[in-house]
């Protein structure tokens, strides 16, 4: 009996959790539902998860979990994988997947400095005042993109020196 209860609290605070993470994601501009398969694959045993268990566990559609799982693919957050004789697909937090975001901060960062470089040159003849704003966008994406082959090098020297 104690064991049951134990299994139970655990699961109650596991699914508390995935609605944090959810909370969190949807504070970012995602779904909450994105959020919660995010906040449940990073707690869950096995690591991988149908659709149904997905479902099931965060007590949502199979569409929503379908339309979340999705999206998280195509921010290449999450991974589908399969195994031999079993036909369902299943998800997965991709290997490395949070220090894999430094590289896709860097890309959206230069995109984001070159936009701003195109409407300075836009507002070429234009006053101080109203060319601040790109600038000042020009400026913090220009510094980002100085810091973040530094953070990135930080971080894989930390990870060396864990193995």
């Amino acid at each position: 009996m104690r064991a049951r209860k134990s299994d139970a609290d655990e699961k109650q605070r596991a699914l508390a959790f995935a609605e944090r993470v959810g909370l969190l994601i949807e504070s970012q501009g995602l779904p909450r539902m994105a959020g919660r398969v995010i906040g449940w694959l990073l707690i869950c045993d096995p690591q991988h998860q149908s659709l149904v268990e997905l479902a099931e566990v965060l007590q949502a559609s199979k569409a929503s979990i379908s339309t979340s799982t999705r999206s998280l693919e195509q921010l290449k957050i999450i991974e589908r994988v399969t195994f031999p004789g079993d036909r369902r697909d299943y998800v997965r937090i991709i290997p490395n997947a949070w220090s894999k975001l430094l590289s896709r901060f860097e890309e959206e960062s230069r995109i984001m400095r070159d936009l701003a470089e195109e409407g300075l040159a836009v507002l070429a003849g234009a006053t101080p005042g109203r060319r601040e704003r790109l600038t000042e966008m020009r400026d913090v994406y220009g510094f980002l993109l100085e810091m973040v082959p530094l953070l990135d090098e930080k971080w894989r020297q930390r990870q060396s020196k864990k193995k």
